[in-house]
């Protein structure tokens, strides 16, 4: 039965494994091996033809920075916005706070795109469209974020909320204190999600941006596929650059992220 259990689990993360792994192959492929017509599992010789090619030909750089800034702004807000909420829907009694919490849960149930027209008039009547902001803002609050948080925070021990409590600890003492502290798993969690979001958002960045100069990641592959059109390389390339930071992001704080959806009792 483990043996079953073992091969069953190599054979899905084959599956799961073998399009990243075909995107590396394709990337460190030459332009030879890739229109030779030849389906090879492993390129003749590896060479960084195709990234360099990407990197000459269009303002990569630019576009990593603008997506880590926005990025890390976006996730630095939301995890914010998700565990006040989520300590004020776990601790704080206050009239309609149940009715409160499921409106917001159920928000979760509105595609995105129903909205767009809405929030493009919104950011563009606030003066926002075209900057940073138009993407950061709307994008700043997670009301998955503040169930994961409220979820959390219940399971910390309401032995230690109502000690503080009576030492006249405050709510935001509290929060602060002993909340906090105890949420390291939850905020890897919480920031990680984020930053994944925002990473690979391409939608309404391609909306709210109207500069090259501004673009993120996502546009700019889509935007090298229209140059280049049958450039698998350079595409593969591109894509590499992109989804590595959040590979390598989710290898190191992956004991985190495991923790923090085990406590909040999503598994």
């Amino acid at each position: 039965m483990k043996a079953l259990r073992v091969t069953t689990a190599v054979l899905i993360s084959a599956v799961l494994i073998f399009p990243l792994y075909w995107m590396i192959v394709v990337a460190f492929s030459s332009r030879a091996d890739l229109l030779g017509g030849e389906l090879r599992l492993w390129p003749r010789a590896l060479t960084i033809e195709n990234f360099r090619q990407v990197l000459d030909s269009f303002p990569v750089f630019t576009w990593f920075g603008n997506s880590v800034a926005i990025a890390l702004v976006v996730a630095v807000i939301s995890v914010s916005c998700s565990m006040l909420g989520g300590y004020a829907f776990a601790h704080l009694r206050f009239r309609g706070s149940n009715t409160l919490f499921l409106i917001s849960l159920a928000t979760l149930m509105i595609p995105v795109q129903v909205i767009m027209v809405t929030l493009f008039k919104l950011v563009t009547s606030m003066g926002l469209y075209g900057s940073y902001w138009a993407v950061i803002l709307p994008t700043s609050a997670s009301a998955f974020g503040v169930f994961l948080a409220r979820q959390f925070i219940l399971s910390i021990p309401r032995d230690l909320i109502e000690a503080a409590r009576i030492d006249g600890a405050g709510h935001f003492k509290t929060f602060t204190r002993i909340v906090l502290p105890l949420s390291r798993p939850l905020l890897a969690v919480l920031f990680f999600m984020s930053l994944l979001q925002v990473w690979n958002d391409f939608a309404w960045p391609l909306i709210a941006l109207k500069q090259n100069q501004l673009f993120t990641l996502p546009i700019g592959l889509v935007y090298l596929q229209g140059q280049f059109g049958s450039d698998f390389g350079g595409t593969m390339a591109f894509a590499l650059i992109n989804v590595t930071p959040m590979i390598v992001l989710f290898m190191i704080f992956q004991r985190y992220f495991v923790q923090g959806f085990a406590r909040s009792g999503i598994k």
